[in-house]
């Protein structure tokens, strides 16, 4: 069945520029989706004109009169703004048109939006943010991301759940490891919402590993990392500083004199390598976990390849039914009885490692 992804053409810092080339070398790679463009339909009919006759009707647009600029505040955009690029792609997923949503807008607004029009899911009381950290393993999924500042031991189990559902959703892990965000690996360390969130997940049936640190991010010691907005937008705000400085860095030792550009070209093979490895393009694509539909944030700077990362995530987590998948885990966590051997999170209730 065909994946069909509404695209907030008009949000980020570029615009139709970067969203429009992505959204057109997406569906060339992929031939089983198709893309509603939404903002204004006179520039984006102009600029996907060319590509019209190749794609058929695998490519429409939705007209959209507004554009959530990237600072604007979160109750303008929600209540001022009711035909916005970003509001209108939210609602074709609500509406069944389209099977999930990509925007790169401003991120208070498309939650704020996205939580309004779809709803949580039951027993989800706020959604999520989760996106991927490169590690030495592969890729750590952290959430929440910013989303939440303020957690109860409550929320942090709902977003383990989350996590493993999405980890073995996209990875197709079957028992995906979830780790807590802590001070320390010791039972004793954190505050008492992080020690309470031990319990609760402990008592689950997830592949709970215990606590981890913020080293633990980027070893890969859990698929999935669990923590609070503030500390979570905090690690990968940080984790993007230190990428730009290493990057600055290398690229300042290998400019200083002849040699050091000698030797920046026998080593080149090898930065090249890394480059693509450690890549944050690759990585690009948060997802809002816990609503009854399908939406992904892409970075606002995002380039054409990083959005169509975006676009690639979305569409496999609707081509693994992902809101469906989160609500049966919680089903089964609310009512024990229901947890199955082959669940995505596992048999062994309170296993830990």
């Amino acid at each position: 069945m065909a994946i069909t992804l509404a695209v907030d053409c008009m949000g980020g810092d570029h615009g139709p520029s970067v969203t429009l080339p992505a959204i057109i070398e997406f569906l060339r790679h992929d031939s089983d989706c198709a893309a509603i463009l939404v903002g204004r339909e006179e520039l984006l009919r102009a600029q996907a004109e060319n590509v019209a006759v190749e794609f058929g009707r695998r490519l429409s647009i939705r007209h959209a009169s507004e554009i959530v600029e990237m600072d604007e505040a979160v109750a303008s955009a929600l209540r001022g703004k009711k035909d916005s690029s970003m509001r209108v792609a939210v609602d074709l997923v609500k509406e069944g048109i389209a099977d999930a949503a990509v925007s790169a807008g401003n991120t208070g607004a498309l939650m704020a939006v996205s939580r309004f029009v779809l709803k949580t899911l039951p027993g989800i009381d706020r959604p999520a943010i989760c996106s991927i950290l490169p590690s030495q393993k592969g890729a750590t999924y952290v959430l929440d991301l910013g989303a939440n500042v303020d957690c109860s031991p409550e929320h942090l189990l709902q977003f383990g759940i989350m996590g493993s559902s999405l980890v073995a959703a996209l990875e197709h892990k079957q028992r995906p490891t979830v780790g807590l965000l802590n001070i320390g690996e010791e039972a004793i360390k954190g505050n008492e919402a992080v020690k309470r969130a031990s319990d609760l997940l402990r008592a689950t049936d997830l592949n709970f590993v215990g606590n981890v640190e913020g080293n633990d991010i980027f070893k890969g010691t859990a698929d999935v990392v669990v923590c609070d907005g503030f500390v979570g937008n905090v690690t990968l705000k940080a984790s993007e500083g230190l990428a730009h400085m290493i990057g600055a860095g290398l690229k300042q030792e290998f400019s200083r004199n002849i040699f050091t550009k000698l030797a920046g070209l026998v080593a080149m093979p090898v930065l090249r390598s890394f480059r693509l490895r450690f890549d944050p393009r690759r990585y690009n694509g948060a997802s809002l976990l816990g609503l009854r539909g399908i939406v992904v944030k892409s970075h606002g700077s995002a380039d054409q390849v990083a959005f169509r990362y975006a676009l690639e995530k979305a569409a496999e987590e609707a081509r693994q039914h992902l809101p469906e998948a989160i609500a049966e885990r919680m089903a089964a966590v609310a009512d024990p009885r229901s947890r199955s051997p082959g669940g995505a999170g596992g048999a062994t209730p309170g296993h830990s490692q």
